[in-house]
């Protein structure tokens, strides 16, 4: 499979992991339409299997979509789609397009859901017509006045009439995937609605047809239309309900894709001209105004701006851009016009990718879920049976005159109130909820196996640099010699210098001068000394910085006050650095890797979790010891060379702990790879994102806290929904059969069946949507 990495170079923005596929292997995903059920899903997935070529298939209810990993010399998508339809499902192909686009696949999916959505909704409004006529008309017998004047067989034939039109139009698909289903030899939800309503209608027919029949044989010729009708209009209410809010769960999709600019303004022929956003290409010039939205993935090539780039990484600050900086589609800029020279379009942009990533988590399948799917692949067989039982049973212990109705109503029930629609929504529901909750804040998902792997985390292991800490040097302390007349005038020259070196401790000097206000200097003559420091002139006068081996050779000697201060500042495990002008020391900058603003509250918040924190660098130990104590870690690993991480992750999981592992680094990758969950950093390496089972679109130790508590927030709807579901069926059916008629005389209604069978559905999807408005 081709793997599109996304690679920026803004702080803050870290590339989306590609889809993992075999080697050799293509991953297709194809959108399927008529799946009601968790047996729905087991039919198409053991389909999907057993086609030569197949490595791996996953099919999901609640987003109506197949991943299949597949070797393409074996089959194709094409195979795949005629294995699907001749399963008796539907698969829809996107529309072609020009340029290709993930984010326009998923509006046409979008569209096509809510038309089937306004098509579910006109079959149920008809039949909820037609049932609110036919259970009244059903009802005259209970009014022996009005029975004087009308006919019976008159009455059910016209009851007949009515009928008819909810069974051929509002209940067609369910009879339609019912004998799909029969033709291959398999059951589904639809094989126990058809067969539950359509015995009822058929006796019902019977009945209408030819009355004598059974009125010869004891049996009043009972009708149940009522029933029929009433039934699937229920049926239908509950999908409709569900459909409903199936369109909710993909809210953070819809989101995602609603962001994207629609237009572009770009410079073509020295003009500026706006185009569709789809006719945008690699290499065109795009100017951006304030207040619009950036159209794709670029580099900035002029001007200066501020981006709120939330959409992203979910933080709320604007991002300061100048020349040389990456820039992403959707984000929204904020004050300053600019230029970008594109360099993604379509698929490959950063928005596109976030989406794909989304989609990717949601239709993925949970381990909790394999117990719903080993008891939805035999429980429409054994619903079946116990129906046929229950015939059996009330046949032959029922009164004579009675059998034939109780018989049936009581068949009708149980297959009614068994349908295993709640079973199959459990887990894949509270998964899409969860996954798009977590883009919205800046967590990416890769999997559900993820997701579900972070609850059990009781160790979270951080690597120190770029994780803890800001992963880049920066000026902690600039001490000036006792004295100094002007200290700014001095920092200003040391810049200066430090302006013409690529050093990462000149550049933490040139942002301290930049932070303190420090008028720009210019500098000549300038010499780099390497592992050393750097010499220049700057206003006439000779200047040195560098560390002391550099003064040294210089013959340049501290005074007893920068002595003491530069003991002080190596105490506290900081690089100094020594500056001189004109062969006489006049400065000092303490220079660390900093600890991040929200780092120590992010463990806190980890430890007050009941999550034992512990860090792991290649620093010495006092510089560990220093670190760990700014944030509130009490146990850590000093001196750990890259190799050995990944070793510190198994002795952790000797001890018998469930541990994540937080990196950003290439020398991570091994470690994240070896924890039990790897949450990698958004601002790091592209090899760190493949390792990672979770990405945090922030530098910010926060994500880590988001990711763990929404897992455990998904996983606890999860089971609620589960332990519904297994509730709702394991004592329907008993009732539904009638166990409970010989101590209390009730007997269950088929169309209080069908009523409960729909409230378990929308029940299961409405405790998923909760997660929405929970707090991470």
């Amino acid at each position: 499979m081709n793997t599109l990495p996304i690679t920026p170079s803004a702080p803050g923005s870290g590339p989306v992991p590609p889809l993992a596929a075999g080697p050799g292997t293509q991953t297709a995903t194809l959108d399927i339409e008529g799946m009601t059920c968790a047996s729905c899903v087991n039919v198409v997935e053991r389909a999907l299997s057993r086609t030569p070529g197949v490595q791996r298939a996953t099919v999901n209810l609640a987003t109506e979509k197949a991943t299949v990993e597949f070797e393409p010399a074996l089959t194709s998508r094409a195979g795949l789609r005629a294995v699907v339809e001749q399963a008796g499902y539907t698969v829809h192909e996107p529309a072609a397009q020009a340029q290709p686009s993930p984010l326009a696949s998923d509006e046409e999916l979008a569209q096509r859901k809510a038309d089937a959505y306004a098509r579910l909704k006109r079959r149920f409004q008809v039949a909820v017509v037609l049932a609110v006529v036919i259970m009244p008309l059903s009802m005259l017998m209970l009014w022996p006045a009005l029975m004087s004047h009308i006919s019976m067989p008159v009455l059910n034939y016209v009851l007949l009439l009515l009928t008819l039109p909810v069974l051929l139009y509002s209940g067609r698909e369910f009879y339609v995937s019912a004998w799909n289903s029969l033709r291959h030899r398999t059951a589904s939800m639809d094989t126990l609605i058809a067969v539950g309503t359509g015995a009822a209608f058929l006796y019902s027919v019977a009945a209408t047809v030819a009355p004598r029949f059974f009125m010869a044989r004891g049996l009043m010729p009972d009708v149940y239309y009522d029933t029929t009708a009433t039934i699937i209009a229920l049926i239908l209410l509950g999908k409709v309900l569900e459909s409903r809010a199936k369109l909710k769960t993909s809210a953070a999709i819809k989101a995602l894709m609603g962001l994207q600019a629609k237009t572009a303004r770009v410079m073509r022929g020295g003009q500026e001209v706006d185009i569709p956003i789809e006719q945008v290409l690699p290499g065109d010039e795009v100017l951006v105004r304030p207040g619009e939205k950036v159209a794709t993935d670029g580099v900035m090539i002029s001007g200066h701006s501020a981006l709120d780039e939330s959409m992203l990484t979910g933080e709320s600050l604007p991002v300061e851009k100048t020349a040389g900086d990456a820039v992403f589609g959707a984000t929204l800029n904020k004050t300053g016009a600019f230029r970008f020279r594109v360099t993604k379009v379509g698929a490959e942009t950063m928005l596109a990718q976030i989406v794909k990533l989304v989609e990717e988590a949601q239709g993925s399948r949970a381990p909790i879920q394999r117990l719903a799917d080993k008891v939805s692949a035999v429980f429409v067989p054994v619903v079946i049976i116990l129906a046929i039982i229950t015939f059996v049973a009330w046949f032959n212990l029922a009164e004579p005159g009675h059998r034939l109705p109780l018989a049936l109503v009581n068949f009708v029930a149980v297959l009614i109130i068994a349908c295993p629609c709640a079973l199959g929504l459990a887990t894949p529901t509270a998964i899409m909820v969860g996954t798009g909750k977590g883009a919205e804040k800046g967590v990416l998902i890769r999997n559900a196996e993820a997701l579900e792997k972070a609850h059990e985390v009781d160790t979270v292991l951080l690597d120190k640099t770029g994780t803890i800490t800001r992963g880049e040097p920066a000026v902690t302390d600039f001490v000036p010699a006792a004295g100094a007349s002007d200290p700014g005038l001095v920092l200003q020259q040391l810049a200066a210098v430090e302006r013409q070196s690529e050093h990462p401790l000149a550049e933490a000097v040139v942002q301290y001068a930049g932070q303190q206000g420090a008028e720009i200097l210019s500098a000549t003559g300038f010499r780099a000394h390497e592992g050393r420091g750097a010499e220049a002139m700057v206003d006439g006068q000779a200047v040195l910085i560098g560390n002391r081996r550099l003064l040294t050779e210089n013959n340049i000697q501290l005074t007893p006050e920068l002595e003491q201060a530069a003991a002080q500042l190596l105490d506290q495990a900081k690089t100094v650095l020594y500056a001189a002008l004109n062969g006489q020391a006049v400065a000092l900058f303490g220079v660390a890797d900093t600890v991040r603003d929200s780092s120590a509250q992010a463990i806190r918040r980890l430890q007050s979790a009941g999550i034992e924190v512990v860090m792991m660098t290649g620093d010495n130990q006092q510089t560990a010891a220093k670190v760990a104590g700014q944030v509130g870690i009490r146990r850590f690993y000093a001196e750990v060379l890259p190799q050995d991480k990944a070793g510190k992750v198994k002795e952790l999981q000797a001890e018998g702990r469930t541990v994540a592992m937080v990196g950003d680094g290439i020398n991570d990758a091994p470690a994240l790879a070896q924890a039990d969950i790897g949450l990698a950093i958004g601002s790091g390496a592209d090899v760190a994102m493949e390792a990672a089972g979770i990405t945090l679109m922030r530098s910010d130790l926060q994500g880590v806290v988001t990711a763990i508590e929404l897992s455990r927030k998904t996983m606890r709807t999860i089971r609620q929904n589960l332990f519904f579901a297994f509730i709702y069926n394991t004592l329907g059916i008993p009732v539904a059969a009638g166990l409970l008629y010989p101590v209390t005389g009730w007997l269950l209604s088929p169309m209080l069946a069908a009523a409960a069978m729909a409230l378990s559905s929308v029940s299961v999807l409405t405790n998923s949507l909760r997660l929405r408005a929970a707090r991470v």
